[in-house]
């Protein structure tokens, strides 16, 4: 039936593509019910998801492929993000807040969960990315920033319940700014006729990377593995110290003080192993076998904290990509 939809369909189209305004509103309900009874729906490429699980198998497989040294973020995406999927009716929002330094991979995990909910990613309608100092640059303008933000998620969220929204450089969002979103991240049914419940909202920010280095390092020094950090190690710092942290765009935020963010997920600081697996990794990606001559230079060439232990990248894989273009 599906296949004589699709004929259906085609057969339609040149009259359609003919009219430059629809001929009546009975001709449109007509084109409506063709694509309902036939279920042409299905073959959009970009569907509002609205239920379903992901295939968790393949975001772990991605994980182990593509993201290194991050046993926390991985213990919590691969278990929050499918399990939210999965509820029919979410309390709340799904919140999210990555933190750590530079080149750790909060951008890429970000764009990593969109993707595997929307195969476009960030290319998704119902995928959106917010940056800090590019749509929120002027202090002066706070207000209007306010309306506009609260606007685009109401919007976005009415065309599409299941719409992700992705907040980079939280650490220097103007203050104020984030807690216009509180009421849509709340444990509200509907606000004004919409509900929330079915979003999914994802801050990434440096503040709290001094702490988790250090939390690692700790860890290093003492013999211990890294991997024998948890996240009640580390979660009520970072919610404590994003909170009282005046550079932040979080400070003194309501989301924080009424509990709303549901987890505060670290990356931790990439040592010379995960920089030489990031090496790797790009080269296969690029269709090359991994010279591991060229590994160990492109990793070597990076710049490592503290300064007597030089345990790890002070800008974790960010550079890989142009260092390999050099090399090649």
């Amino acid at each position: 039936m599906k296949v004589a939809g699709v004929v259906i369909w085609f057969l339609l189209l040149p009259l359609t593509a003919r009219c430059v305004e629809p001929i009546s509103m009975a001709f449109g309900t007509l084109i409506t019910g063709v694509v309902t009874y036939y279920g042409l729906l299905w073959y959009s490429p970009d569907q509002c998801r609205l239920e379903g699980a992901i295939n968790v198998t393949a975001l772990q497989v991605e994980f182990e492929e593509k993201i290194f040294g991050q046993h926390l973020v991985k213990r919590v995406i691969l278990k929050a993000v499918p399990k939210f999927l999965e509820h029919k009716n979410p309390k709340k929002p799904l919140v999210l807040s990555f933190h750590g330094w530079t080149g750790a991979g909060k951008n890429y995990v970000s764009q990593l969960v969109a993707r595997h909910i929307y195969p476009l990613g960030l290319k998704s309608k119902h995928v959106h990315q917010f940056v800090a100092t590019l749509h929120f640059p002027h202090a002066s303008l706070i207000d209007a920033y306010k309306d506009q933000l609260q606007s685009w998620i109401r919007g976005n969220v009415s065309a599409c319940e299941r719409s992700i929204f992705i907040f980079d450089e939280v650490d220097k969002m103007q203050r104020g700014l984030m807690d216009s979103i509180k009421p849509y991240l709340d444990y509200y049914d509907q606000i004004g006729g919409v509900s929330y419940t079915k979003a999914i909202f994802i801050f990434l920010s440096n503040a709290g990377g001094e702490y988790i280095s250090e939390l690692a390092l700790r860890f290093w020094k003492t013999g211990k593995k890294r991997e024998d950090i948890k996240l009640s190690d580390v979660e009520n710092h970072l919610s404590i110290h994003t909170f009282n942290s005046k550079d932040g765009g979080l400070w003194h935020s309501s989301l924080i003080e009424k509990n709303l963010i549901d987890f505060f997920v670290p990356f931790l600081p990439m040592e010379f192993e995960h920089v030489k697996m990031c090496v790797r990794a790009e080269l296969r990606q690029r269709g090359f076998m991994a010279d591991e001559d060229m590994v160990r230079t492109i990793a070597n060439e990076m710049a490592y904290f503290p300064k007597e232990e030089k345990i790890y990248s002070d800008k974790g894989c960010k550079t890989v990509s142009a260092k390999i273009q050099y090399y090649l």
